[in-house]
């Protein structure tokens, strides 16, 4: 990779060239993000998690262009058609779009017109038709001297002439460069319905007879658009000022008037209607909808972080609830640390017999597994489960309360292999009971289990590129379960493969040394798990956890390869190791790490700075969860109808989910309220920029449509 590369990149995200190359050393030996933006500061002059994210993307894309100017220069080169100045061109693009421009008139192509007329000798006469440089008195005159067997006619030379120039001015990588940057300037792209079922059609109404400008199209209106085409159901078109843009190419190449301006304005016209305009507007639909993609993907990870950063609520005896109609309510209870208590079927929605019989035997279980807490998935019958907790709450005196729980993936994760290993004696449906339990008990270990794609927080993720998808939800996932930590004794397999340097093999492997061996003492005792190595120990060490080790730098995320300078640091307390292992004594290391100064210690030390101040960090609160600090869902004991919400009622909900047009609020109900970005987002701010998934935000009723379930939000009007 060359110099001038990482200065790009460090252009684009305002950071030092010799940061990025740092990085990218990093990267090369082998070594993971998540190690690098935590253990690696010093190297990288401290490039957050995101900026190290944006390097590996852009320096994958940039290698990839790398190998296809090789590949474009060796291909001109066997055609005996590679220049110096031609070869600079492709050396100096960054851009795989720059690039493919430049090689389509060396690009193997089908036999096309233009071939054909070569083929009868017309590349001469097509020449002339650019210079203009003959004696001839007409274009017709001109062309005779073409005549052949295979052209008997003058309009036949002169046609297969213009089939040439076409292709010459098709092929311009500057004229399609000029005229892509035109079409996303002036296009407007317009869509109306078609089809003939009426009712599936009622779904995009809205974009019947509809336009707006290339360059505003919105993400979620861009694959809301390309679904409606894709379905069959809408025909979109680009619309450009097609002659204006004619009209210009005419005078470009042919500036004086001259005896072939009716063939060349032919030509040009044949250029950009059947050969430049249709590739240009799959083009600039192919990048609109990458855009598109990469926006909806983002805002898909950024939900998709906070709901597994989402607080968990420990300590609680919880009874997992999988609302049903016909099949019942599949119920599950689990501990304080996610064991099973417990399960059963109750029917709530049946005969007033077997509501009463369920109420009497919900209540007997509360009462004896000493319940504190409800999780109500909220799927279908989520509401008519959630009005008889309610009820039997209130009706039986139960001292718990009940929160509503995104069940999305809960039935996909039930009927997996992991499902099956975890829970081997429990029918499918109860596993899905015990998933919604446990995800209020630890929404991360949860959620982890679940395809990313099936929790429900973003728009239209079945639509976008799937690849793509995938693999930031998998960046998303790992940063988190990083940024948190795992207790390396309780996690499972699905959590322990996203730690950094950990495959699922290994994560396999570790479980499986846990049941033959026991919990584990230290993380020395990781380097005795089959294909866990020292590279791969250095890398997953720090962010295992674990909580009982009688190594107290075990329970931090202090990382082994800098336990001698962490004990350096102790001693300069005047506290001892083994104070990590209390609660008094990390309260007396806490004391005294307060008195000292980072950069001053990390100068007697000979250490870094970042890596001092981290560890100091870590001794103040060993086995800190960074969640604890986020607020927890809210459980409620009464539910609310939306025939009780009024119009200008001030409310307490929680989001639910951030998308690109506002945000849905949890308000307790069935239907969750739409916060339309136009309440409180400022003209250049997105939803999540002000919200997040999991937040607790005060909203005012701002409309109430029962008929289509619809509820509008604002913001209350101090808040405005």
């Amino acid at each position: 990779m060359t110099t001038p590369i990482y200065g790009m990149i460090a252009k684009e995200l305002a950071v030092k060239s010799w940061q990025v190359e740092a990085a990218v050393s990093l990267f090369d030996e082998g070594n993971t993000l998540p190690f690098v933006a935590r253990y690696r500061k010093e190297k990288t002059g401290e490039l957050t998690d995101e900026q190290l994210r944006t390097i590996e993307d852009r320096l994958s894309y940039l290698r990839n262009v790398e190998t296809r100017k090789e590949e474009i220069i060796r291909s001109i080169s066997e055609q005996g058609q590679l220049t110096d100045a031609l070869a600079d061109k492709i050396n100096q693009s960054y851009k795989l779009q720059e690039l493919e421009d430049i090689y389509l008139p060396y690009r193997p192509k089908r036999r096309t017109r233009a071939m054909i007329a070569k083929e009868r000798g017309l590349e001469p006469l097509a020449e002339l038709m650019v210079t203009g440089r003959t004696q001839a008195e007409s274009a017709e005159e001109a062309a005779k001297a073409f005549i052949s067997q295979d052209l008997p006619t003058v309009r036949e030379a002169l046609q297969g002439a213009s089939d040439i120039l076409a292709e010459m001015i098709s092929d311009s990588a500057d004229v399609r460069a000029r005229l892509r940057k035109a079409l996303i300037r002036d296009g407007v792209l317009y869509t109306e319905l078609v089809g003939d079922d009426q009712e599936e059609k009622q779904v995009f109404l809205q974009y019947d007879d509809y336009e707006e400008p290339v360059k505003q199209l919105p993400s979620h209106r861009i694959l809301a658009i390309n679904r409606g085409e894709k379905l069959g159901f809408l025909k979109v078109i680009l619309q450009a000022p097609d002659e204006h843009y004619i009209r210009g190419l005419i005078r470009q190449i042919s500036p004086k008037p001259g005896l072939f301006d009716d063939w060349k304005a032919n030509a040009v016209r044949d250029a950009y209607k059947r050969l430049i305009f249709p590739s240009l507007e799959r083009d600039i639909r192919r990048e609109l909808t990458e855009k598109a993609d990469e926006q909806a993907i983002r805002v898909f990870g950024v939900n998709l972080r906070h709901v597994l950063l989402q607080s968990p609520l420990a300590g609680h005896v919880i009874m997992g609830l999988d609302p049903g109609y016909r099949n019942g309510c599949k119920t599950a209870v689990i501990d304080a640390q996610g064991n099973v208590l417990d399960h059963a079927i109750f029917y709530l929605t049946m005969s007033q017999e077997r509501k009463d019989e369920a109420k009497q035997r919900m209540a007997a279980m509360i009462r004896k597994w000493r319940v504190t807490l409800l999780s109500i998935g909220n799927g279908t019958a989520s509401y008519e489960t959630e009005q008889f907790v309610s009820e039997l709450i209130e009706e039986e005196g139960i001292a718990c309360k009940y929160v509503i729980t995104n069940e999305a993936g809960a039935s996909i994760y039930s009927a997996s292999k992991l499902a099956v290993e975890e829970l081997p004696d429990l029918d499918v449906s109860i596993r899905g009971a015990v998933s919604i339990a446990r995800r209020v008990q630890d929404p991360m270990a949860e959620s982890v289990k679940i395809d990313p794609k099936s929790i429900g927080v973003g728009q239209y993720q079945h639509d976008v590129n799937q690849k793509q998808l995938a693999h930031t939800l998998d960046q998303v996932v790992e940063s988190v379960v990083n940024h948190v930590g795992v207790e390396l004794n309780t996690a499972s397999p699905a959590i322990l493969k996203h730690v950094a340097g950990i495959t699922a093999t290994i994560a396999d492997n570790i479980v499986a040394y846990r049941k033959e061996h026991g919990a584990f003492q230290s993380r020395k005792a990781l380097l005795k798990v089959a294909r866990l190595g020292p590279a791969a120990f250095t890398q997953c060490a720090g962010f295992l956890r674990i909580k009982d080790s009688q190594i107290g730098l075990d329970r931090t995320s202090v990382h082994p390869e800098s336990y001698e300078l962490a004990a350096k640091i102790i001693e300069e307390t005047g506290c001892q190791l083994e104070d990590l292992l209390t609660k008094e004594g990390i309260a007396r290391v806490r004391a005294q790490l307060d008195r000292l100064d980072a950069a001053d210690l990390a100068l007697r030390l000979g250490a870094g700075e970042p890596t001092v101040r981290d560890i100091m960090e870590a001794l103040k609160r060993p086995g800190r969860d960074p969640r604890d600090e986020l607020p927890a869902p809210i459980p409620r004991a009464h539910i609310v109808k939306l025939e009780d919400l009024q119009v200008g009622t001030v409310i307490t909900g929680t989001i639910q989910n951030v998308v690109d047009f506002g945000a849905f609020v949890d308000l307790g109900l069935k239907t969750a309220g739409l916060l339309h970005r136009s309440q409180f987002c400022k003209r250049n701010q997105h939803p999540e920029d002000i919200v997040a998934v999991g937040q607790r935000i005060e909203v005012e009723i701002l409309t109430v449509d029962s008929q289509r379930n619809r509820i509008g939000l604002t913001l209350p009007k101090a808040k405005r």
